[in-house]
């Protein structure tokens, strides 16, 4: 198993149920090949420059532990949904 971690930047017009339920999403497709960790919600955030015409984000920070080709299945379902506007995954084991 490898140490991951994933940031990734909610829509901010989203109410909060649909906040949560990408937040869940997320770690349901997480918890199909491997284990979480940390869950870090840090909220609304000012953004460094604007996406999708937006200057705010909601920001979630997951830590977890997966096989090797659990971060290119992530990586394909959040590029898919409308609610997560930027994300990245991050290899922690990787020097």
């Amino acid at each position: 198993m490898t140490n991951y971690e994933v940031l990734f930047i909610l829509d901010p017009i989203l109410e909060d149920e649909k906040k949560e339920a990408a937040v869940e999403t997320v770690k349901g497709i997480i918890e199909t090949e491997g284990t979480i960790g940390k869950v870090d919600v840090w909220g609304m955030r000012k953004l460094a420059y604007p996406i999708r015409k937006k200057g705010d984000g909601y920001y979630v920070l997951i830590e977890f532990s997966a096989e090797e080709t659990l971060p290119k299945e992530l990586d394909r379902r959040m590029k898919i949904s409308d609610d997560i506007m930027r994300h990245l995954i991050v290899n922690k084991d990787e020097k």
